[in-house]
């Protein structure tokens, strides 16, 4: 491996992409990380050094970019930046990697075609998550391209828990339960084992929980069961998604009310959620400066579904040894981990005052039966660290 060389990192959502670039040698240092945002309104560059400091800012007019011209000026700027640097290889966050794809791959044009089919799966996120992987292949063919799986960590699950109670036949298609924001959990159990290898060995549940949120069983660092299900819209309430919800709702606004599948989706992903029940928005620091009822029962009703899934995974792992915040909400909203820790006393879990507010590391209490914890995630590095080991190989 060229030891000047570099590693890319594209994780490319609905309006936005955001990027790291990293020394291709083991520590993985980051030299760079930004993000384009407002895509398909204003789209706008920032890419900063990993101490912060911002090297770039560009922006552009009205619909002036979508992913495939975003990722060209990535490309181009990193080149500018890296100053003859090579990069080696780019690692990409893919939402859905179905049945076939339970590790990272190496992309080539068999492998798009396969990806593709699966849009229908995740079509908030498929088509924008190979869009860049699209433009790379067809400006730098010879560089490597490594997926890495937001469902593949999940693969470890019972095939009980994978399951629905739907004709065997549809499940043979591949309907099951696939979770999601497995490259996080990977990342927050491999932290573990560097920092706590006692709890990572033991029953877990972690809270990836921001915008999207789900919860995940975890024993002896693998996957036993999520609250996402078939698609990225299940389990719990998130900021503008619904989480489970009764079928029979959807039937009903299908017959009674004249929605068709497009007005079902805006509904499911983009109406509901914390913005859905305040009406007021989908970001809980928003919701929390908030003195609207509305905001106080969209919150109210967030930290209960926590709850309520918590006692789920609980009885899935057959008890539980700790719980483990991570993600935007999960990291820096205190009030939201102190509410859940309250309705889960009936685990044993009581917070450290002292230590919530901080939010690093251990947060529970001197006598808590189960342990609380914050572990900041970081996807992208996650992709870095597979991205380079798919090199080595």
């Amino acid at each position: 491996m060229d030891k000047t060389g570099c590693i890319a990192v594209l994780n490319a959502g609905s309006s936005s992409i955001k990027f790291a670039i990293y020394d291709a040698h083991e520590d993985g240092t980051e030299l760079f990380h930004g993000q384009v945002e407002g895509l398909g309104t204003r789209p706008r560059l920032r890419m900063h050094t990993a101490d912060g400091a911002v090297v770039a800012k560009r922006d552009w007019p009205d619909n002036g970019l979508d992913h495939r011209g975003a990722t060209a000026e990535i490309m181009s700027l990193g080149r500018e930046l890296l100053a003859g640097r090579p990069v080696l290889a780019f690692g990409h966050r893919v939402v859905h990697g179905g049945t076939a794809y339970a590790a990272p791959i190496r992309i080539d044009d068999a492998a798009m075609t396969e990806l593709a089919k699966l849009v229908p799966l995740a079509p908030l996120h498929q088509p924008h998550n190979l869009a860049p992987i699209a433009a790379i292949l067809e400006a730098a063919p010879h560089l490597p391209q490594i997926a890495c799986f937001d469902t593949a960590f999940h693969r470890s699950q019972p095939a009980l828990a994978q399951q629905f109670a739907l004709p065997r036949a549809l499940t043979a298609e591949g309907v099951k339960r696939y979770g999601f924001h497995g490259l996080s959990y990977d990342y927050v159990v491999g932290r573990l084992q560097e920092t706590e290898p006692a709890l990572a060995g033991s029953r877990l549940i972690v809270g990836h929980l921001g915008n999207g949120a789900s919860l995940c069983a975890i024993r002896n660092g693998r996957s036993v069961a999520s609250t996402m299900g078939f698609t990225a819209v299940d389990g719990l309430m998130m900021g503008t998604r619904t989480g489970a919800l009764d079928p029979g709702v959807l039937l009903y606004l299908l017959e009674e009310r004249g929605y068709d599948a497009k007005a079902i989706e805006d509904l499911l992903y983009r109406k509901s959620g914390l913005l859905g029940v305040s009406g007021i928005s989908s970001d809980m620091r928003t919701l929390r400066a908030s003195a609207a009822p509305e905001a106080r029962e969209a919150i109210d009703l967030f930290v209960y579904r926590i709850v309520r899934e918590i006692g789920s995974l609980a009885a899935a792992l057959g008890g539980v040894d700790g719980i483990v915040f991570t993600a935007g909400i999960g990291e820096h909203d205190p009030a939201t981990r102190a509410e859940i820790a309250a309705g889960c006393r009936w685990l044993g879990l009581t917070l450290d005052p002292g230590l919530n507010a901080t939010g690093e590391g251990r947060i529970s209490a001197e006598g808590s039966t189960m342990s609380a914890w914050v572990v900041p995630t970081d996807e992208q590095r996650m992709i870095a660290r597979y991205t380079r080991a798919a090199l080595r190989s």
